[in-house]
């Protein structure tokens, strides 16, 4: 299965999903920053990045991740180009998808975010930078 179909199938599940928390908006960081190429647009790859960031090391929820990205968008029209890595990250969206529905699908979730997010490791400087300086969020 190709895996746009895993997305959008991941999608209904997180959409549908009873958490108050919008799991969606994790899913959808990690997606875009783990298929980003050089093809990518900038303001896509840094918001998917900052809401890795905000999930994984400041405890935000997807909707928190929602309302930092809405800042942002308001804030500043021009994002850096970042180094798209080498390396890819180790879980993936099929791995994710794997797990059984409830609480073990979203520990996977959370497992393939840290993944993308270690993946993306030369440019947490950058990021935590911008976060701080966009959002005064230490």
């Amino acid at each position: 299965m190709a895996d746009e179909d895993l997305y959008n199938e991941m999608a209904y599940y997180t959409l549908a999903h009873a958490s108050p928390s919008f799991l969606h908006q994790h899913v959808v960081d990690a997606f875009t920053a783990q298929h980003a190429d050089e093809t990518t647009k900038p303001i896509a790859i840094v918001f998917a990045l900052i809401g890795l960031y905000l999930f994984l090391e400041k405890d935000f929820s997807g909707r928190q991740v929602q309302k930092a990205h809405m800042q942002l968008a308001k804030r500043r029209k021009d994002w850096p180009r970042l180094q798209i890595p080498r390396e890819d990250a180790s879980v993936s969206i099929a791995d994710a998808l794997a797990a059984e529905p409830g609480e073990a699908r979203d520990n996977k979730i959370r497992d393939w975010c840290v993944s993308v997010w270690h993946a993306w490791r030369e440019s947490r400087t950058q990021i935590v930078d911008l976060v701080k300086k966009e959002l005064d969020i230490d």
